[in-house]
């Protein structure tokens, strides 16, 4: 039996992954963590998931979460990262964040992380490669690009379409929607492109990390193409990730969260 202490995790957001996450922690899926608290949006919604739940666990403010769990999971909307964030960095606990995108718009985040015993941890989510990506920049990184292509559904309210009066309805060839930084695409893009601010944050940072968008009728699969430049290796790397539920983000993701948890007690570590 492990003398290891087992770790409370709590889950902010009841969307396709917080879900996913929220069930298997209640299964008794990842050793050594257990559920402790859930924040969702809608009151009610959430009261009838923790009824589901094999072991109820409380329903708690987002801001509130910290409080009862030394890991918290945002799985929420963007605009709500710095609600769930701000008080886990100052109660000194580890976030897991997927809306990494956000992090770009709320560097004050970044600058608490720094002075407090808190930490933020992004995970691999739907790309690959994070590994190489960051042991590469331990050298000298010349470049990265990054190609996204995903059916025309997975962009379904993106801000980018509205500013740029873009319709996607009907596509029937690919049409490039965006090309430049990943800094400006993640406003573009809050909900889809965190894949590429979890890049840039490996490699060579938000501004000097290229990047396509398209919206592809062709593709199935939300699909990611990389080339990395340097001194070091040059990385040629492509993912089709198939969508969850919600069709903006692949079911990689949560299980790239599942296998985190399960490395902050695992006896035997493997990866960077």
């Amino acid at each position: 039996m492990s003398s290891r202490p087992e770790l409370d995790v709590a889950i902010a957001g009841l969307g396709a992954i917080g879900k996913v996450l929220a069930q298997r922690l209640d299964r008794g899926d990842v050793k050594g963590c257990r559920l402790s608290a859930v924040g969702g949006r809608d009151a009610g919604r959430t009261a009838d998931f923790i009824a589901s739940l094999q072991h109820p666990v409380p329903h708690v403010p987002l801001a509130e979460l910290a409080r009862h769990a030394d890991i918290v999971i945002e799985c929420a909307p963007a605009a709500v990262l710095p609600e769930i964030v701000g008080p886990a960095l100052e109660a000194g606990k580890k976030v897991i964040v997927l809306s990494v995108g956000a992090l770009l718009e709320a560097p004050q985040l970044l600058q608490q992380a720094e002075q407090s015993q808190g930490q933020i941890l992004v995970p691999s989510g739907a790309l690959l490669g994070l590994d190489a990506v960051t042991a590469a920049a331990e050298g000298k990184i010349e470049s990265v690009k990054m190609v996204s292509r995903k059916p025309p559904i997975g962009f379904k309210g993106a801000p980018i379409l509205a500013e740029k009066n873009l319709d996607i309805e009907g596509l029937t060839e690919p049409l490039l929607l965006y090309s430049g930084s990943a800094r400006a695409a993640a406003r573009g893009f809050p909900a889809n492109l965190n894949v590429a601010v979890a890049l840039s944050l490996a490699g060579l940072g938000p501004d000097e990390t290229s990047l396509e968008v398209w919206a592809d009728p062709g593709v199935v699969r939300n699909t990611h193409s990389i080339e990395v430049v340097s001194d070091s290796a040059l990385l040629h790397m492509t993912i089709e990730n198939i969508p969850s539920e919600n069709p903006k983000t692949g079911r990689i993701t949560a299980q790239s969260v599942i296998a985190m948890l399960r490395k902050m007690s695992a006896p035997v570590r493997v990866g960077t």
